[in-house]
């Protein structure tokens, strides 16, 4: 595992990243320069604040001070943050564990994402990750994964991904030796042969069950529409519809446990930032369908001069919208990790209020942290955090906005 290693690039050639909130200190700070006015200390400010005398101009700028006592409070708290960390999406508590047994036996971060992904792909987390789950309509159970380099910016990922178990593996292998960066279905599982990777079934008794019900159900729920014979009724095949009539979406055409992709991110102790996803998609799909867990910026994104986020839920809408890429220029710009997932989860509510889904974002200094969409039965979001100030991975909980 030590031969991935990967130094990160010369210091002259990286700009050190923004501490967090610095934007917003120094607009404050910009605001407060351009209104004169005596100084005063914190209780003469919340006074002031609570509609005090000293005019409208102190009271102003003692509206401002407050916000800058907030924000000085914020960056005090910051100091908790630690590198290196593990944070993945959901509480899959062994695939952080086996990333960060990784970094402690000296593997790289890139290292440690391969194989705390990995560790879901074998232990078929929630159904949704790895093999036996989440089967097309056509009954194939097919896989999506990524994995990003911070120091460099190289990606590899697969997609539809069939007779394959190792998605993250194969994904890592596409950086490694390829040019490219997304290889999909059956070429994408002759090169897993070529780089050594085993046919295997990825069909089990349980998704071969899961399968069966939703026949026997007219094929309920699915992913058409504008076509004959009517989808909300009947299984296919299907043929299009002359007159393409706008649906609106509704919580109820997707289960809020159908996308549990495992998204990861790890910052080593020098601030080298990695990321990646795996998945087997929604269930149901039409064959061919590709979500947001292999595309860099949507299922994650790195950047070691930054940091780094994951995505879950709804990849066909949240693919959309890029949230992991940014994510990360949001902390780019200083701010806050639960800010910046805060955010991008709201910029996508303005489009598709009920949508399902999460990110996780962290930045270069460990500061952490993660937001979700409330919808009726996922009002919170649970995500694992591994780093030296806790003596085992914890599992965080936040409640969605």
């Amino acid at each position: 595992m030590p031969g991935h290693f990967r130094e990160p690039p010369p210091a002259g050639n990286r700009l050190p990243p923004p501490r967090p909130g610095a934007g917003r200190m120094h607009r404050l700070s910009s605001l407060l320069r351009g209104v004169p006015a005596a100084p005063m200390g914190r209780s003469a400010a919340m006074a002031a604040a609570a509609g005090g005398s000293g005019g409208g101009r102190q009271a102003v700028v003692a509206q401002l001070l407050l916000v800058v006592l907030q924000l000085a409070g914020s960056c005090g708290a910051g100091s908790t943050a630690a590198l290196p960390v593990v944070i993945n999406t959901w509480a899959f508590r062994k695939a952080t564990e086996t990333a960060w047994r990784v970094l402690q036996l000296g593997g790289s971060e890139l290292d440690a994402v391969e194989k705390g992904c990995g560790q879901c792909e074998i232990d078929q987390c929630d159904g949704s990750v790895g093999y036996g789950g989440s089967p097309d309509e056509s009954g194939e159970t097919t896989l999506d994964a990524m994995i990003m380099d911070g120091n460099t910016m190289e990606v590899g990922a697969v997609a539809d991904l069939r007779r394959v178990k190792n998605a993250i593996g194969v994904a890592r292998k596409v950086i490694e030796h390829t040019k490219h960066t997304l290889l999909v279905g059956e070429s994408a599982s002759l090169f897993a042969v070529r780089m050594g990777f085993p046919y295997e079934d990825l069909t089990t008794p349980k998704s071969l069950s899961i399968y069966s019900k939703w026949l026997n159900q007219s094929c309920q729920p699915n992913y058409w529409k504008n076509v004959v014979p009517d989808s909300s009724k009947s299984c296919g095949p299907y043929k299009r519809l002359e007159k393409v009539i706008c649906e609106k979406w509704t919580i109820s055409q997707r289960n809020v446990h159908n996308h549990d992709t495992i998204g990861m991110v790890v910052i080593g102790g020098n601030g080298t930032v990695a990321s990646g996803t795996s998945t087997n998609g929604g269930v149901h799909k039409i064959p061919g369908r590709v979500g947001d867990s292999p595309i860099a910026g949507a299922g994650s994104y790195a950047d070691s001069t930054a940091g780094g986020a994951a995505a879950t839920g709804d990849g066909d809408i949240m693919m959309r919208f890029l949230p992991s890429y940014q994510a990360v220029e949001y902390m780019r710009m200083g701010m806050d990790p639960t800010v910046a997932c805060q955010k991008v989860i709201s910029r996508i509510q303005k489009y598709v209020p009920e949508f399902f889904g999460a990110v996780i974002c962290a930045n270069t200094t460990g500061s952490y942290g993660a937001a979700c969409n409330k919808i009726p039965g996922f009002t919170q979001f649970h995500f694992m955090v591994y780093n030296p100030l806790l003596s085992q991975a914890a599992e965080q909980v936040v409640d969605c906005i």
